[in-house]
């Protein structure tokens, strides 16, 4: 079993996207491989989850848009 990794980050803090989001199939409002999320947007953590299989931190984070997409901690920066 892998050991639940702590989050870096808290809900309510400003971040920015390192990199551009695309959407992998788990954005249904959008297209596959659709430009979710450009590099240096930033946004506001509104929840902290795990991911069961890796147990790894993802971030959901919600956007000026009110788009709310989750991100790894690689993909993210505080602000």
């Amino acid at each position: 079993m892998i050991e639940p990794r702590t989050p870096k980050y808290q809900w309510g803090q400003r971040v920015q996207v390192l990199t551009d989001l695309h959407n992998d199939g788990s954005y249904p409002e959008a297209v596959a491989d659709a430009l979710l999320v450009t590099a240096g947007t930033a946004g506001e953590i509104v929840q902290v989850g795990t991911h069961t299989e890796t147990n790894t931190p993802i971030y959901l984070i919600e956007f000026a848009d009110l788009r709310v997409i989750g991100c790894l901690e690689e993909e993210i920066a505080p602000l």
